[in-house]
C-alpha cells in the first residue's frame, strides 16, 4: 500500500509549536541557570508538565485521528477509483458481447438466403436493407445493390419464406424496393388449393388484399396464397400469405380477401432481389453439339 503524508489544520500545528517551545524553554533554563534557579525550575517543573501533560496528549490524539481518518480516505479514494475503471471494463465487455451477438444472428439470417439462394430455381442477388421509408403514402426500404450488380427496376424482392416486394427505382449502388403493402405495387396471385387467381395489392393502411376473385371461388380463410407466375416479376409458386378475411357484397361481381404475408417486413435485415427465372447452367456436364452425319 503506499505511504500517505498525513496533514493537519494550522490551530493544530501553532499549539504544537508553543507547547514544543515551552517545553524547551525549561530545558534551556535547567542547562544554563545556576543551581539555585534550577531546585526552582524543577519545583515548578512537575506541576508545569502536570499542566502541559494534557494538551500534550490532545494534541497527539487529534494528529493521530487526524492521520486514521486521512489515511481512510485514501483507501476509500482508491476503492472507490478502482471501482469505476471495472464499471468501465463491465460496460466494454458488454458492449463487445452485444456486437457480437448481432453480428451472429445477422449471420444465421444471411446463411438461410444463402443457402436458399443455391437452391432456389431462380438467379438472384443477396442485397442488405440499409435503409426504411415508411408512411401514409408508400412503403419503402432501400438496398444495398443497384445498376452496377445487374439491377433493374420490375424485379422481384424475396426472402427464403416468400415474396417481400418490387425494384421500382436504381441508383449506382443503391436501389428503392416498395413493399408488397405498398400500395403502388400489384403482382398476380394465386389460391393454391382453388387455383383461382386474383390481384394482390397493398393498401393506404399498409393490409394487403387479393381482388377480383371469381364470385363462384371457394376461397376459405386459412387457403394459402402463392404467386401465379403470369408475370416477369416473380416465377410461379412462391408464397404470398394466407387468406385473413374474405369479403362479398351483394352488388358485387368479384370476392375478395385480406391476406396475412408470409414475411414480417419489419424484421427484415436482408432480401433476395430476382434477377433470372432460369437456373444457372451446371458447367460439370455440358450439353454436348448436335453432330451432322458426314455427307
Amino acid at each position: 500500500m503506499p505511504r500517505t503524508e498525513h496533514t493537519s489544520s494550522p490551530l493544530t500545528t501553532g499549539l504544537r509549536r508553543f507547547l514544543v517551545g515551552v517545553f524547551l524553554l525549561i530545558v534551556l533554563l535547567f542547562l544554563f541557570l545556576p543551581r539555585q534557579s534550577q531546585e526552582w525550575v524543577r519545583q515548578i517543573g512537575g506541576p508545569l508538565a502536570l499542566i502541559l501533560e494534557g494538551p500534550l496528549h490532545l494534541v497527539a490524539t487529534i494528529q493521530n485521528s487526524a492521520g486514521e481518518t486521512w489515511s481512510q480516505y485514501i483507501a476509500f479514494q482508491q476503492v472507490w477509483e478502482e471501482n469505476q475503471q471495472l464499471k468501465l471494463e463491465i460496460q466494454k465487455l458488454q458492449g463487445e458481447q452485444n456486437r457480437l451477438r448481432e453480428q451472429a444472428i445477422l449471420a444465421m439470417d444471411y446463411q438461410k438466403l444463402s443457402a436458399y439462394q443455391v437452391t432456389a430455381p431462380m438467379v438472384t442477388v443477396q442485397a442488405h436493407i440499409i435503409g426504411r421509408k415508411v408512411s401514409d403514402w408508400y412503403r419503402a426500404m432501400i438496398l444495398d445493390k443497384g445498376a452496377r450488380d445487374g439491377i433493374h427496376t420490375e424485379m422481384g424482392v424475396i426472402t427464403e419464406a416468400g415474396v417481400v416486394g418490387r425494384i421500382v427505382r436504381v441508383n449506382p449502388m443503391t436501389s428503392i424496393m416498395l413493399l408488397l403493402s405498398d400500395p403502388n405495387v400489384a403482382i398476380t396471385g394465386m389460391i393454391q388449393s382453388s387455383r383461382d387467381e386474383g390481384i394482390i395489392k397493398g393498401t393506404p393502411q399498409g393490409t394487403i388484399h387479393m381482388n377480383y376473385l371469381p364470385p363462384l371461388s371457394s376461397v376459405q380463410v386459412g387457403d394459402n396464397i402463392v404467386t401465379s407466375g403470369l408475370t416477369d416479376d416473380f416465377p410461379r409458386g412462391l408464397q404470398i400469405g394466407r387468406i385473413q378475411q374474405v369479403t362479398k357484397a351483394a352488388t358485387d361481381l368479384f370476392q375478395s380477401g385480406e391476406v396475412t404475408p408470409i414475411v414480417d417486413f419489419s424484421k427484415l435485415e436482408g432480401v433476395l432481389i430476382i434477377t433470372s427465372f432460369q437456373p444457372t447452367v451446371s458447367l460439370e456436364h455440358p450439353q454436348s453439339p448436335t453432330t451432322l452425319p458426314p455427307k
